[in-house]
Order: structure tokens, then C-alpha cells, then sequence
């Protein structure tokens, strides 16, 4: 798989997360097909396309940290779109046991048939 096909891939997968939730760069890469695609991920998100409607911001570290520097403009950006969904950030953290994305077998299986009944 190129690398173009590979961040439409990561770009889908992090559409599908729902709002009020959050997934780790390691668990979208994962769920993308891409095994130990974390920095991919990474990759994926820095080279987003102007207008594009993919919430980054639902994106952390598996620890539940936002990846931004505390303070800077990333980090209040994406702290306040998690506010805004009602998920709570705590000191730049997210409680990933609460909040973490958790998609089931028929989600994952299914949500493409679905988009194919919309055309």
C-alpha cells in the first residue's frame, strides 16, 4: 500500500470516531490495518488537506495526553473541540478508560456497506 493510500486509509478511520470519544494514534492505525502505525498516523494528521473534515482532535497519545505542546495554539485547539464534545480534559489529559473509542466487530465490518447503500 503507497503512503497516499495509507493516510486515506488513517483519514477514513478517524471519521468514523465518534463524537464524545477518543482513540490513540497506535489503536487508528490498527483499526486502519496499518500494525505499529502510530508515527503513520502522525504522518497522516501534519498533512490533513486544507478544508478537510477529519476531527483530528479526537486523536491522543495512549496515555490520553494531547500531543501539542501545552499552551500552544494545537493544544488549546484541540482541547477546546474535546470540551466542546463534553470530554473532559484534565492537565492536558483525557481518561482514556472512559472515553477511548471502543467500535465493535459489526461496526467495523459493516459501516463501509453502509456508506455503498447511501450512493
Amino acid at each position: 500500500m503507497d503512503r497516499s493510500a495509507r493516510m486515506h486509509r488513517i483519514w477514513e478511520t478517524i471519521r468514523d470516531i465518534p463524537e464524545g470519544t477518543v482513540a490513540s494514534y497506535g489503536q487508528v492505525a490498527e483499526i486502519a490495518g496499518i500494525p505499529r502505525g502510530a508515527r503513520q498516523v502522525g504522518y497522516a494528521l501534519r498533512n490533513l488537506p486544507a478544508g478537510h473534515d477529519v476531527p483530528w482532535h479526537r486523536v491522543l497519545q495512549a496515555s490520553g495526553r494531547i500531543a501539542f505542546p501545552k499552551g500552544s495554539r494545537g493544544y488549546r485547539e484541540q482541547r477546546k473541540r474535546l470540551l466542546e464534545e463534553n470530554v473532559a480534559v484534565l492537565s492536558g489529559r483525557v481518561d482514556m478508560q472512559k472515553y477511548r473509542w471502543q467500535p465493535d466487530l459489526d461496526e467495523l465490518l459493516w459501516k463501509p456497506a453502509l456508506a455503498w447503500d447511501e450512493e
